[in-house]
């Protein structure tokens, strides 16, 4: 499909690599193999931005953070993108009173999987998020009162934040990327970029992701945001407005879904039954140490994120799907029989009986076919998907490593497969592992060597072919 608009980009300002820190001894081990004190940037965009939706953006911001040099001719270049709960701050400390590192920083930094001292680092912060780049919480320049977005933020796609990383691209002069990494959330944009533009990238490493989310999934984010819609404290997504905060709904959401982030197996080695206090209470407090820990997360989330946000990363991963733009042109040979197909068009919904609704209602899965069902417990619809995501893959031209772990049943291998199927059956250039780890969703965060060696060999092996770059696009 064709990109978004495009004109030419202005000469961009060459990035300032960080530079390096002096530390007190007693702190060297903090900073060892990191990428040290950084300081997030900031771009500014003034051209309207349409998006998906058909709302447009008069202006926005994006906040980044680089680590390492980009090389004279702008080839070693790693984009980052973030997950659901992630940030520009990818990796290294923003201050040396800072306690914790950036969320990927065993993945980023010198000698390690993405190596900083070989490739220029970028992680930038979507917008519709809310840690700098223009979101709910920013001021609303349309706003005669000088009132943030709140709910009038226009919901946004995986495709529209590709579409505004394209454009910071053209800023930084980064016409082709080396490698564009992300886990979760970022998977899918990883995925997207190389079927919007499969010229502007060389490598796309897809961790932890899925074609789309099944309707598990979707029901999962649906049980969050109303969690978060129904407290009273939200005020209609005005309540920054209105002094208030739904806390107790934030809290509840990150509970639900930091369950699906875990494994059972790893719930159980951590905290099985234990008590907090050792003994039955008998009443409604935190009573099991998982009650506790679940608590904790919930509490700590709510201090640190926007409840409006939420929203919003909830339905972009909903929304997701690349092969939209493509599956209207598939022929489907869906070989109903005539006689069939008149039954079911003339079918009299007033003979079905409310036993028979009930019955439909509670469908259980044991009366299908087990052949039928994937993973996530829904019917698979076999070749229709399979030919939707070949024919969305065809005209990409970047190398792809698609990773999963075994214990991950948000984002099962099995849909990850479906990836590595599609793009095996289109002949396209791709690595597929299956890391083995007790840690469920979350393992992508995780230190685990095996993982961490296949990135590092897949952006350190030789490219198979090079992006035509007379037909290199830039976005702004």
């Amino acid at each position: 499909m064709n990109s978004p608009p495009i004109s030419m980009p202005p000469v961009p300002t060459p990035p300032v690599p960080t530079p390096p820190i002096s530390t007190p001894s007693h702190q060297a081990d903090k900073y060892a193999n990191s990428v040290g004190i950084v300081t997030p940037q900031r771009m500014h965009f003034d051209t309207p931005l349409l998006l998906e939706c058909q709302r447009t953006l008069s202006q926005f911001e994006l906040v980044y953070e680089t680590y390492g040099v980009l090389n004279s001719d702008g080839s070693n270049a790693v984009l980052i993108c973030h997950a659901l709960s992630g940030s520009h701050h990818a990796a290294g400390y923003h201050s040396l009173e800072d306690k914790k590192a950036g969320w990927w920083d065993n993945m980023i930094g010198p000698n390690k999987a993405i190596d900083s001292n070989r490739f220029f680092v970028v992680c930038l912060n979507n917008i519709g998020s809310c840690h700098g780049s223009t979101g709910p919480t920013s001021i609303n320049p349309d706003s005669p009162t000088g009132a943030p977005y709140g709910p009038d933020f226009p919901l946004i796609t995986i495709k529209d934040w590709v579409h505004t990383q394209a454009l910071l691209s053209d800023r930084l002069g980064i016409a082709v990327w080396h490698a564009i990494v992300g886990g979760s959330m970022g998977g899918m944009q990883a995925l997207q970029w190389a079927v919007d533009y499969p010229h502007r990238l060389k490598r796309s490493v897809i961790i932890a992701s899925t074609p789309k989310l099944s309707a598990q999934n979707i029901a999962f984010n649906e049980v969050a945001r109303q969690s978060i819609l129904s407290d009273p404290d939200f005020k209609a997504g005005r309540y920054l407005e209105a002094g208030t905060y739904p806390r107790r709904g934030l809290i509840l959401a990150r509970m639900v879904g930091h369950i699906t982030y875990l494994t059972d197996a790893a719930m159980k080695s951590k905290f099985g039954r234990d008590l907090k206090s050792g003994k039955f209470m008998y009443g409604y407090d935190v009573e099991f140490q998982v009650e506790s820990y679940l608590r904790y997360q919930g509490e700590r989330f709510s201090e640190n994120f926007d409840a409006n946000t939420y929203l919003l990363m909830t339905k972009a991963l909903d929304y997701f799907d690349p092969t939209r733009d493509y599956v209207a042109d598939i022929d489907v040979d869906v070989n109903v029989d005539d006689d069939n197909s008149r039954v079911v068009d003339s079918m009299d919904n007033s003979r079905i009986d409310d036993d028979s609704e009930r019955v439909n209602d509670s469908l259980d899965n044991d009366s299908l076919d087990n052949d039928s069902l994937d993973n996530d417990g829904f019917v698979d619809n076999g070749m229709e998907d399979l030919e939707a995501l070949k024919l969305t893959f065809a005209h990409t031209s970047c190398q792809f490593l698609v990773i999963s772990f075994t214990t991950d049943w948000r984002f099962a291998p099995a849909r990850s497969q479906e990836i590595v199927d599609a793009l095996m059956a289109t002949d396209k250039a791709v690595s597929y592992v299956n890391i083995d780890a007790p840690h469920g969703h979350d393992s992508f965060l995780f230190h685990i060597p095996r993982y961490l060696a296949a990135v590092k060999g897949f952006l350190n092996a030789p490219f198979l072919g090079r992006p035509d770059s007379q037909e290199t696009p830039v976005c702004e």
